[in-house]
This record gives structure tokens, C-alpha cells and sequence, in this order.
């Protein structure tokens, strides 16, 4: 196996992966804009909720939003061309982790893949073939990379869809709750509705979204059922894409099929003028690059995933372990917060008026999950130390699962402005009802 993983092969996959990555880049960036994106999360708001420990990480003032998402579209153009490809996607991932870690109101599975990929990218020979920095300079120009290379794409799709498919596997999926609960809201048109509503097709959505999860890197991977598998994947894609309309995540799942197919069959596509690779020569390129990056890269991705189970509680009601784990589209939570603030020196009671800071969007997203709860809640207690009051934030806070009955979300009598974050285990002050289960 391991002179195979340095075989080198023709390197067209990559390239032509390169070309789609740099498109959807601009895409994702310059949609951001036009949909109004950019103004709901970053213009309109006062403050966003940022991934914790990074509270310095906030939107520039005024449009200066706008200059910086039309800058990442203008680099994801640079990265489709290869011009200046380690220059143009160095910069291109560091400005997205920005957007990424800046705000988590509208969190998405896809930008945190969007962000692992850059990273990925930045370390493969991406701009070698059918680029301008080849154009420029003939000598990095190549006809073949190490076959890892299209190895580390295909075990991070695996891991993708391996821990989507087992997040799958809770009464709420497999009862058909939650497909039923998604498509009764995202679905406008009304004769749609009345089909998608229906129990034979919300449950035929719900253990279709299980076996395409678990089966289809499988089924990609063997020659036999590789084409069946691609229009499988065309199938549900696009799907998703009309029915949930979310962004450019179906088609930037749809472009590591290129990683499956031969690479001779992606030059025959899409260079034909490319000449034939004949060599089978192993090398060591970039050796170290996948002992000293990408397997531990990989190891943390395989670890990430399962820390929930090491969070005492279900990270379904606590939320404490739920990103950066490929939970994706698994429930709708639904609940409300209140926060009583008392001046500590007068023991009063200070009415403080929510709506007057945060967006509605914000709100909405906030009032349910433990961690944004509790970053408003020091936001409260800042906010009135710089007036030279000492207050008590207390958080009056219920919430339901899948449509579940309301409970108890945060204990009432803890102060969350004095409260601290814990990032690897569970916060004491997220009630779990255990004996209620």
C-alpha cells in the first residue's frame, strides 16, 4: 500500500478539482452579497456571536464587509486561474476562517468543510497543470502527482459521510420526526407540500439520507457501481439544492467525484490535449508533507466527531460538542430566553431590553443554545461594568428538541456573568433532566 500511495499518477483530477474549488470560492463569496447574506450577519448587526475565545474576531465598521467578501471572490478567481496559487488561497483561507470563526447565527456544516478544504488545497500541488503560475513558470509545470494526493480528498469526504450517517442513527430520524419537521417548512409550494408531508415519502427521505450517506464512498470507489453512484449523487444533490436551497454545498460535494474516477478518465474529459502519462515511476514528493501534516490531520478528524460522547449529557439537548462534528441537519430546536440582571451593590432588578441588540435573526439562533446564551450573558455584564455597575445575569431559559415539550434549559439561579466556559467537558449550568428520562 505504501509505494502505491506515492505512485505518481496523472494529476488531472486535482487540477480540474482546482478549477471547480476556485469557481465555487467566488461563488460562495459573491452569492453572500447578492442574497443579502452579508448585510443580515455582518452589516445589520451590532456585534455578532463569535466561536468563543475569539471575541476580538468582529465585523470592520460600516460597508468594509462588503470589500472584504468581494476580495475572497476576486481570490477564489485567482485560485480557478492558478495564478499565484499558494499567495491567492493562503490569503483566501485565512479571510474565510475570519467569516467562519466570526459569527455563529447562521452556522453551517459547509463552511467548516469549505475551511478544512482550503487548508487541504494549500498543500497540494494544485497549480502545476493548466494554470497561469505554470504558464509563468515552466519549471514547477507537471503531468502528475503522488496518488495520495487524491487519497487525503476521498478519506475526507469518508469521514463526511461516515459520521453523518452514525449522528443519523437517533429516534427522531429513524421515527421520521425530523425529515417530516424540514420539509414541512422548507417547502413552499403547496402541491409539493401535500406529497413531501406525507408519512411514506418524509420516511422514504429519512432512510434514503441514511443509506446514500453510508453506501456512496463505497459505492464510488468499485468501477462496477461508480456510474450509479454518481447519478445517485446528481440525484440527491440537486435535490437538496432546490428543496433546502443551501448555497453551493451541493455541488461542492459533487466535485469530489472527480477523485474517484480514473485520472485518465478526467484528462480524457477535460484536457484533451493534455498528453498521456505513461510512467508509473514512485516517488517521494511531498513524503513529508503527508507524515507531518496530513496524518495527523486526519487523526483529528477522525477524534473530533466522537468527543461528544466524552461531554457528560445528549448533545442533542446540550449542544456541547454538536459543531465541528458533521452533525448535519439532524434538529430544529424551538424556545425562548429571558435575562434578569441585578446591580449586585442595590440588589435591584434592571430591566434590559434584548431587543434593542441583537437582529432578529440572532435572537432566534441565540435563545436556545447554551453557549451563545451565555456569551450574551458576559456581553450584559461588560457592558455594565463600563457604566461602573457590578451586575448578576441570570437566564431565564426554556427549549424543545424536534418539537419536543419545552423545558428547562439553564439553570435560573446561576449567574452567567460570573459562569465559565468549559470547551472539553460539560458546563454545569445546562440543566439535563436526566431523571426525566
Amino acid at each position: 500500500m505504501k509505494p502505491r500511495l506515492f505512485q505518481q499518477i496523472d494529476n488531472s483530477p486535482l487540477i480540474i478539482f482546482r478549477i471547480f474549488f476556485g469557481f465555487l470560492l467566488a461563488c460562495e463569496t459573491i452569492g453572500a452579497i447578492l442574497t443579502g447574506w452579508v448585510k443580515e450577519n455582518f452589516i445589520d448587526v451590532q456585534f455578532t456571536f463569535n466561536h468563543i475565545g475569539m471575541d476580538w474576531l468582529q465585523p470592520l465598521p460600516g460597508y468594509g464587509m462588503y470589500y472584504y467578501f468581494i476580495t475572497m471572490g476576486v481570490l477564489g478567481l485567482l485560485v480557478m486561474l492558478g495564478y499565484k496559487y499558494r499567495w491567492t488561497l493562503g490569503a483566501f483561507t485565512i479571510m474565510w476562517a475570519g467569516v467562519y470563526f466570526m459569527q455563529k447565527t447562521s452556522y453551517n456544516n459547509h463552511y467548516y468543510l469549505l475551511l478544512l478544504v482550503c487548508i487541504i488545497m494549500w498543500f497540494l500541488p494544485a497549480n502545476t497543470y493548466a494554470s497561469l503560475d505554470a504558464k509563468q513558470n515552466p519549471d514547477i509545470k507537471s503531468l502528475t502527482m503522488p496518488a495520495w494526493c487524491s487519497w487525503v480528498m476521498i478519506v475526507q469526504v469518508a469521514i463526511v459521510y461516515f459520521f453523518a450517517t452514525i449522528a443519523k442513527f437517533y429516534p427522531d430520524w429513524l421515527d421520521g420526526t425530523f425529515t417530516k419537521n424540514l420539509l414541512d417548512r422548507s417547502v413552499k409550494n403547496e402541491a409539493l407540500h401535500d406529497i413531501f408531508t406525507q408519512k411514506w415519502f418524509y420516511m422514504f427521505i429519512a432512510y434514503a439520507g441514511i443509506a446514500f450517506d453510508l453506501l456512496i464512498v463505497p459505492l464510488l470507489l468499485f468501477k462496477k457501481t461508480r456510474t450509479w453512484a454518481f447519478i445517485a449523487s446528481l440525484i440527491f444533490h440537486i435535490f437538496n439544492s432546490i428543496t433546502l436551497q443551501i448555497g453551493i454545498f451541493p455541488y461542492f460535494a459533487l466535485s469530489f467525484a472527480v477523485f474517484f474516477y480514473p485520472p485518465e478518465k478526467m484528462r480524457s474529459l477535460f484536457f484533451k490535449k493534455k498528453p498521456q502519462v505513461t510512467t508509473q515511476e514512485t516517488g517521494q514528493e511531498y513524503k513529508s508533507t503527508l507524515y507531518y501534516f496530513f496524518i495527523p490531520y486526519l487523526i483529528i478528524q477522525l477524534l473530533l466527531p466522537i468527543r461528544h460522547h466524552f461531554i457528560k449529557g445528549d448533545v442533542f439537548w446540550t449542544e456541547e460538542g454538536h459543531r465541528l462534528s458533521w452533525r448535519m441537519m439532524l434538529r430544529t430546536r424551538n424556545g425562548f430566553t429571558h435575562y434578569k440582571v441585578v446591580d449586585k451593590k442595590t440588589n435591584q432588578t434592571i430591566f434590559y431590553n434584548i431587543n434593542s441588540k441583537l437582529t432578529s435573526k440572532q435572537f432566534n439562533s441565540m435563545r436556545t443554545k447554551p453557549d451563545m446564551i451565555w456569551q450574551f450573558a458576559q456581553r450584559i455584564k461588560k457592558e455594565f461594568k463600563e457604566m461602573g455597575r457590578d451586575v448578576a445575569v441570570y437566564a431565564n431559559t426554556s427549549a424543545g428538541v424536534n418539537g419536543a415539550p419545552m423545558r428547562k434549559l439553564i439553570n435560573p439561579d446561576v449567574d452567567l456573568g460570573e459562569a465559565k466556559w468549559d470547551y472539553f467537558f460539560h458546563n454545569d449550568w445546562i440543566l439535563l433532566h436526566e431523571d426525566e428520562q
